[in-house]
């Protein structure tokens, strides 16, 4: 009998040597795969969108014209001077932005059902979607859809003040600081701010079309405008998240085990919550309401490469950004020279997803 069917591994007690060694070489050939994997499909994806249009614009001429724009680098792209603008002033930031808007809805859902432990939380969780619906249309009735970043900003708002109403509703109730209470107090909160935002509508029926485009969602943008505002919280948004990665797995086991293991439950929530809320609005601002995105991308990558949040984070991040470029792409092409909103493509994908979803959850309970 050799040795080495007894020995423990040291990294992983109570593993014998043969298999650790297994399950080490196993490990090295998979990690690097999920980041290949990732990493082609969000390559695709923009390749994708950027091509799909009547502007005539191939994958060779397109990646020509990428390579020429590094610095030191002079390539004869073949494009035309119309095809250029239309290339960096039209497609590429309306790809660009479809990726962190995705990106930043599929990060923040993952975060938001990490800290509530609820597999069906997305990131219109606490209100915010309701906030922003009604700062969007207090800014359009007003007259603010036609001023650069007046919507933007009241969506942006809007969504803030949604989520501390929530925070101050859900304190004034005993245990206020259970995940279950916070909650409520986003349903109650959502419910109230819709209803507002009813009565707005039908004060300024008027201008019912311009409302219903923005929370139907949509992508269109001002050249690189929408870009670079949302740019700087989606990032750090994005980094503190990532920051929190082993935190959200210590929240998994549960308040009471995590409080024993010297996590402060309550401000650590608050913080993830603040965190993710921020990437949010900031996206929401930008592009009106797109639901699902926050519930299909973290449940495909945990399906495909496990629950844990250090993988789990920046996987939703990438599919995420693929996933809403992908979904931009089908409402261009669907009924064109029309455009469907975007929200609507997410919506025909999602709604199917999230009855799977309660299915899956239903047998595992």
């Amino acid at each position: 009998m050799t040795t080495s069917r007894t020995v423990e591994s040291t990294d992983h007690p109570g593993v014998t040597v043969p298999t650790a060694i297994r399950a080490w070489s196993r490990w090295r050939w998979v990690r690097p795969s999920r980041w290949v994997l990732a990493s082609i499909v969000l390559a695709g994806a923009l390749l994708l969108g950027a091509l799909v249009g009547p502007a005539g614009l191939t994958a060779r001429s397109v990646l020509l014209e990428l390579v020429g724009a590094l610095p030191g680098v002079h390539v004869d792209s073949g494009l035309t001077a119309q095809q250029q603008a239309i290339l960096w002033q039209i497609r590429l930031p309306r790809v660009v932005l479809g990726a962190l808007v995705g990106a930043s809805l599929a990060v923040s859902g993952a975060a938001y059902q990490g800290v509530f432990r609820n597999p069906l939380a997305d990131p219109y969780l606490l209100g915010v979607s309701a906030g922003a619906g009604l700062g969007a249309t207090l800014a359009i009735v007003q007259g603010g859809a036609g001023l650069p970043f007046v919507v933007p900003l009241l969506a942006f708002g809007g969504g803030l003040l949604a989520v501390a109403a929530t925070y101050a509703l859900g304190n004034t109730v005993g245990g206020g600081r259970t995940s279950a209470v916070i909650v409520l107090a986003g349903v109650a909160v959502a419910a109230f701010f819709s209803a507002v935002q009813n009565f707005v509508q039908q004060r300024f029926d008027d201008s019912l079309l311009a409302v219903y485009s923005w929370m139907l969602g949509r992508l269109s943008t001002n050249g690189w405008t929408d870009v670079v505002m949302v740019l700087p919280p989606v990032a750090l948004s994005w980094a503190l998240l990532l920051l929190h990665r082993r935190t959200l797995d210590v929240l998994a086991v549960g308040d009471v085990e995590a409080a024993s293991l010297g996590v402060d439950v309550a401000r650590v929530r608050l913080t993830l919550v603040l965190i993710a809320t921020l990437g949010t609005t900031s996206v929401v601002a930008v592009s009106g309401l797109i639901g699902f995105v926050g519930i299909i991308v973290p449940h495909a990558v945990r399906i495909v490469f496990g629950a844990s949040h250090r993988l789990l984070l920046p996987l939703s991040m990438t599919f995420g950004a693929a996933f809403l470029v992908l979904a931009d792409v089908v409402a261009r092409s669907a009924v064109a020279p029309a455009e469907l909103p975007i929200g609507v493509v997410t919506a025909l994908v999602g709604a199917p997803f999230f009855l799977v979803v309660l299915r899956r959850n239903k047998v595992a309970a």
